[in-house]
């Protein structure tokens, strides 16, 4: 038999996942020919999150958020998380290169990634590529990336789209504030959003003995936190990771139906 020959007459289309590093490829081939011609590539990040809470964070955040955003739109697959993202500068280090553990990837480099990846999908045939990013620093690139490949390969049918108001206007600092919480509360990083939502996920990941004693300074210079993650909660985590599901949803759902 010749490689890609398979159909989906002999295929099973496999376990219950949206994963493809947990299918085999003629399991993926099969739910492609069902429809599943859209992929996510899910981005985080390998980087310090304080005293209490470890640093592959973002990756598992979204690794859980992906997953449940390709359920819900149906008919999509999802790519393995990318890890390794930009997190600041290494001469002189700063940001969360300050602290061990961190591992940062230029721009350029990152960027080039992204381009390998849409093209290895588009050439397999998958016609719609979502990039969604659990870092601040995924989202330029990301977007530069999606515009960039999208003309380039919207006369063979494939579309790639940057998902940003997953991070940026997911509603989760004003539902906070609504439930009475502060700007100092929420924080900026590894604070009460970015602790909360990994104790719903992922309670190993956090440290709890060292939530009341682990707030930052506003640099983070201090421990590498900025703001105070002692509020958080795993039933507060789990509404701040379905507002991020949904927003993503609607988003994509809005983008499709727009068209090319």
């Amino acid at each position: 038999m010749t490689i890609g020959t398979v159909t989906s007459a002999l295929a099973d289309p496999g376990p219950d996942t949206v994963r493809i590093e947990d299918l085999t490829w003629p399991e993926i081939k099969a739910r492609m020919e069902a429809g599943a011609t859209t992929i996510i590539v899910p981005t985080g990040g390998t980087e310090q999150n304080g005293p209490h809470m470890v640093i592959g964070k973002h990756n598992y955040i979204i690794e859980y958020t992906t997953a449940e955003i390709a359920k819900r739109l149906g008919n999509t697959l999802v790519a393995p998380v990318l890890a390794y993202v930009p997190e600041g500068s290494w001469d002189p280090p700063e940001g969360h290169m300050r602290f061990p553990g961190s591992i940062s990837v230029p721009d350029p480099i990152y960027e080039k990634v992204l381009e390998s990846t849409v093209m290895s999908f588009a050439v397999e045939g998958f016609k719609t590529i979502l990039f969604i990013g659990d870092s601040g620093p995924n989202q330029h690139p990301q977007a530069v990336v999606a515009e960039r490949m999208d003309a380039a390969l919207k006369s063979k049918g494939v579309h790639v789209y940057q998902i940003g108001d997953y991070y940026a206007h997911n509603g989760q600092e004003e539902w906070l504030k609504s439930q009475g919480f502060s700007a100092n509360d929420i924080g900026i990083h590894a604070a009460l959003i970015d602790t909360a939502q990994l104790m719903a996920i992922r309670p190993d990941g956090v440290r709890t003995q060292l939530l009341a004693t682990s707030a930052g300074n506003a640099d983070g210079s201090k421990n590498g936190v900025i703001g105070d993650p002692a509020k958080a909660t795993a039933a507060i985590g789990a509404k701040l990771l379905e507002l991020k599901i949904e927003t993503a949803v609607r988003e994509i759902r809005k983008d499709l139906a727009a068209g090319p």
